[in-house]
């Protein structure tokens, strides 16, 4: 078993004890993601800590757009609640990368593809530089920042 899931259900414990409410109802629906995510596909596995991450960090992107459809629909009390909910997830997902980190990784990413590729990358290699620049973001940041940040430092050049 992954060492954040078994933290995930230790807090959950953690939680019902203390009687948190808010907490004990987020991570149950994070486990229960990360149980339907280990069950598809063709056979059932256990879920590496990477791939844990990514449940949660899809997790909390969810609930930021449930927030925001809450405020846009005048439902400040729920929107509120999804918040919260993302702020407990986002406790298990490492810091995430400033802008000027990220920006420094897609330059370096562009400097890998061109060391590699002996001429200065366009647009048309932005997939090879993004496929580095993900690498090294390592879901410290999300895709649309990078991607961003891929395409200024490609124009850059």
């Amino acid at each position: 078993m992954s060492t954040l899931k078994e933290q995930l259900r230790t807090d959950l414990t953690a939680a019902m004890k203390a009687k948190d409410e808010l907490v004990r109802t987020t991570l149950r629906s994070a486990l229960s993601a990360i149980g339907t995510a280990e069950v598809a596909g063709e056979a059932a596995r256990e879920l590496s800590d990477d791939e844990v991450r990514a449940v949660i960090t899809k997790e909390t992107r969810r609930r930021a757009e449930s927030a925001e459809a809450f405020a846009g629909a005048g439902r400040d009390s729920q929107a509120a609640r999804e918040r919260a909910e993302g702020e407990v997830l986002s406790r298990y997902l490492p810091t995430q990368l400033s802008d000027d980190e990220v920006a420094g990784l897609a330059r370096a990413a562009v400097a890998e593809v061109a060391a590699e590729s002996g001429e200065q990358p366009g647009m048309k290699q932005m997939g090879q530089v993004m496929k580095k620049a993900n690498a090294a973001a390592a879901g410290r940041a999300e895709g649309g920042r990078v991607a961003a940040a891929v395409k200024q430092a490609l124009a850059g050049n």
